[in-house]
């Protein structure tokens, strides 16, 4: 089963940077698709970006050209690079995977999740 562990939040003022990492520690059967969502205090959770088993990103529109998602398939590693940083960026993010079981339902997994906070 995919286990998602997700690390690399922390507060930081307006136009600084983070990387946040977020690792399977379970299975890699099945895995189709990795992304970041994040949810503000009071609003849904919404799609940052994701990343397919063939390399294809997709983002945010509030993202473009900030935040860049990237993997390392060696490690199970998703990565979620932020520069640019704004205090509408706060939020907790977290790390999700679809994968399909040996039955072939594609389920979500989701990681614990982490803040990050962005000071102006």
């Amino acid at each position: 089963q995919v286990q998602l562990v997700e690390s690399g939040g922390g507060l930081v003022q307006a136009g600084g940077s983070l990387r946040l990492s977020c690792v399977n520690t379970g299975s890699t059967f099945g895995v189709k698709e990795m992304g970041w969502y994040r949810q503000a205090p009071g609003k849904q959770r919404e799609l940052v970006a994701t990343i397919s088993t063939v390399g294809s990103p997709t983002y945010a529109d509030s993202v473009k050209g900030r935040f860049t998602i990237s993997k390392d398939s060696v490690k199970n590693i998703v990565y979620l690079q932020m520069n640019s940083l704004k205090p509408e960026d706060t939020a907790v993010y977290s790390c999700k995977a679809a994968a399909y079981n040996y039955k072939g339902t594609l389920n979500d997994y989701w990681g614990q999740g982490t803040q990050v906070t962005v000071s102006s």
